[in-house]
Order: structure tokens, then C-alpha cells, then sequence
């Protein structure tokens, strides 16, 4: 077998011992390019149609599409009209079918649900542009969440936003691209970040708990209100956290109307990483799943950021699979087998690792997240890449 597939050319066909057929999943893969016959929205309806998706019975479920509606400031998100191609499928199956995300755990645009919502509409999120509704997934907060049980190494109870587990069917739709601590972000950063909940994000990032900026409170006293574990008192108008009660739950940084609670984001980057995986898994099973990735517009950076730097390399193209491990790893291979482009942040690194996301961030490792995957059962880093 190829181990994450790097010598992999777009068109090659891979000849799979017999034996290991059901270890090698299959990922769909077309270019960015167009015809006067097919612009690239009905090269993904295509490609989505191929891949198998509308294999799934959608009729009279709730459908969960997972994105992210963008940071504002940022423009390197994807743009609505893609995923109105997936809301219109599903709903010619009598699906019903909503864009979501949930809260940030960082102070932005998108840390509670009404800036949230802002933030999409500015972005060009709206039902007119998409077809449908945008939920905030863990509610006004970013406390309205579920405890799902995966007993993980790292993750016993993940805290997984509710709307997103009260649906009955999971699409991820995942902008590719560089992330300085996880190496990149695609599908399994999409769905296991970005279903957390701020007290699951909390989690993910870090190793220790919440501190109070003591020169920004207000003494207002919500998150004593919110602190279910009596770790936070007031004292002359400031508060602060009672570091040996305090279980690390996140619900003081939703309830600070000021910002005042901070995370250290103290936690290494490749445990972040098998939290992820973890986080993953918990919004993956036991319910019927698809994910799409688009390798456009890659960022060396997360989305969360207020502004979206030069492309590392050039536009490589629309990915779908039932499977998101073989489909990140699919997607990597395709990044690193991309000139750099000049004047690029990568154009300015050392390359020394033979991996554009490495190079991008040295300290990063993203084969952390899909060997521990893996190791979950999420699925396969070995995969047969189809391109239509």
C-alpha cells in the first residue's frame, strides 16, 4: 500500500491487492477548470452525484451541512454558491437541510450567535443566497451543547453543539487550507473543531484552565452565575477562578459579556490534533455522513483570522468522499504536489521537510490528526483517487 499516497499523479490507476480492498477508500476528485457546457457549480453538482452522495436517503431528515460562514475581513472563504448546490440536492429529495457552525472560542465576529449570524450575512450567507437557514449549532452562547460519550485517549465526553446532534444526517463542506497549529484544516478540523462547542473548543486547545483579565471585568458577575462548580468569586468588582475547583468547562467565557475570561491555548499541537480526531468521531457516528473539500484560495492560515494571506500555491480543485481521512489526506498530497507560489508565505521558508503545510508552519504536524483517525476508525489513509 502507499503510505499518504505521495506519489499518487492525478490519473494514475492504483492496482489494490485483494486482500486490502476494504482499506483503500475512494475519493472523487475534478479541476477548477470550465466549458461553456458546465461552470464550475455544475461541476460539483457532478462530482457530489459521483461520489456517491445522493446514495443517501435525505427524505424527511435533518440535514446538518457543517461549514464556515468566514471571519469578517477574511476573503478566502468559500463563497455561498457553493453550498446552494448541495442545499438544492438535497431538498429536490424532500431533505431538510441547514448550513451551521458553531461559536469561537476566541474573541471575533463570531462568538456568539447574533454576531455570528451577523458575520455570515455579511459574507453572503443568507437563505436567499443559500436556500436555507443558518443555525448557530451551540445556541446564543455558545453553551448550548450535548455530551457524547467516545471514551477517547484523550476526550471522554466530547461537548458537541446541539443542533448539530440533533440532526439525522452530517455534509461537511470544507474550505483546504494551511492552519498554524494544526498544519492544515479540512475536513476533520471542520467537524471536530468546529462542532465543538466553546467548552469543547476549551477543551481542544487547551491544557489548563480559564484566567479573567482582571482589567477588563467589570465585576458584572455572569460567569459566577454560569459556574456550576462554585470556582469563581467576585471581589471588589473583579473575578477570579478558583483554579483547583474549576473543571475547565468553558461556560464563564460564553457568559463574559466583556471578554474578560481568557484560555491560555496552552495545549501541544499534536494532542490538539487527536482531540480533533476525536471530536471527529463523535459527530460522525452511528449517522450517515459526506464530505466535500475544495482545494481553492489556500491560505497558509485558518479562516478565523480577520484577513486571509497570499495563496501558498495555486487553485487545485473540488474533492468529495464518504470517507474525510482519506479525503485530508487526498487533498494534502494534492497541495504538496503544487509549485509555491512567489511572493507567497511559503516562498519566504525553508524547504526542508517536503511538505508545504511543514515548511508553512515547522512546528505543526498534521499526520498527528489522520494517524489517530485512523486508529478511531474514522477511516482510511490509503484511498483511490477517481477523477471525473
Amino acid at each position: 500500500m502507499i503510505e499518504y499516497m505521495e506519489s499518487l499523479k492525478y490519473n494514475n490507476k492504483i492496482t489494490i491487492p485483494k486482500e486490502d480492498i476494504m482499506a483503500v477508500s475512494n475519493v472523487y476528485y475534478t479541476n477548477m477548470r470550465t466549458t461553456l457546457q458546465e461552470n464550475l457549480l455544475q461541476k460539483l453538482e457532478r462530482l457530489v452525484k459521483k461520489a456517491g452522495m445522493m446514495d443517501i436517503d435525505f427524505s424527511n431528515k435533518y440535514t446538518a451541512i457543517k461549514i464556515h460562514f468566514g471571519e469578517p475581513g477574511n476573503l478566502a472563504y468559500l463563497r455561498p454558491n457553493y453550498s446552494k448546490v448541495l442545499v438544492d440536492l438535497i431538498k429536490a429529495q424532500n431533505g431538510r437541510v441547514f448550513l451551521t457552525d458553531c461559536n469561537t472560542l476566541y474573541v471575533g465576529r463570531r462568538k456568539n450567535a447574533l454576531d455570528h449570524l451577523d458575520a455570515a450575512y455579511e459574507n453572503g450567507y443568507n437563505p436567499f443566497t443559500t436556500g436555507c437557514h443558518m443555525i448557530i449549532a451551540d445556541g446564543l452562547k455558545g453553551t448550548d451543547d450535548v455530551l457524547v460519550p467516545i471514551d477517547g485517549e484523550y476526550v471522554k465526553e466530547a461537548k458537541i453543539g446541539r443542533a448539530i446532534m440533533d440532526a439525522d444526517i452530517v455534509i461537511s463542506l470544507s474550505h483546504f487550507k494551511g492552519h498554524e497549529a494544526t498544519g492544515f484544516g479540512g475536513a476533520l478540523k471542520n467537524l471536530g473543531m468546529g462542532c465543538g462547542s466553546r467548552a469543547g473548543k476549551m477543551e481542544m486547545h487547551n491544557a489548563g484552565k480559564p484566567y479573567v483579565h482582571t482589567d477588563m471585568c467589570v465585576g458584572c458577575g455572569s460567569c459566577q452565575k454560569n459556574c456550576a462548580h462554585g470556582a469563581i468569586t467576585i471581589t471588589d468588582r473583579k473575578a477570579s477562578i478558583d483554579v483547583k475547583k474549576c473543571v475547565g468547562c468553558g461556560r464563564c467565557i460564553g457568559a463574559c459579556p466583556v471578554d474578560a475570561v481568557d484560555t491560555l491555548g496552552d495545549e501541544a499541537n499534536d494532542i490538539l490534533n487527536c482531540k480533533i480526531a476525536e471530536y471527529s468521531l463523535a459527530v460522525l457516528k452511528d449517522r450517515p455522513n459526506f464530505h466535500v473539500s475544495l482545494v481553492v484560495d489556500v491560505s497558509p492560515y485558518c479562516d478565523c483570522h480577520a484577513e486571509n494571506d497570499a495563496p501558498i500555491v495555486p487553485n487545485v480543485g473540488m474533492f468529495a468522499s464518504f470517507d474525510p481521512v482519506a479525503l485530508d489526506v487526498a487533498c494534502a498530497d494534492a497541495v504538496n504536489r503544487q509549485p509555491v507560489l512567489p511572493g507567497s508565505l511559503l516562498s519566504e521558508k525553508e524547504h526542508c521537510h517536503h511538505d508545504h503545510f511543514t515548511d508553512t508552519h515547522p512546528d505543526t504536524n498534521w499526520k498527528s490528526c489522520i494517524d489517530h483517525a485512523v486508529k478511531l476508525g474514522l477511516g482510511s489513509k490509503e484511498y483511490n483517487l477517481i477523477t471525473i
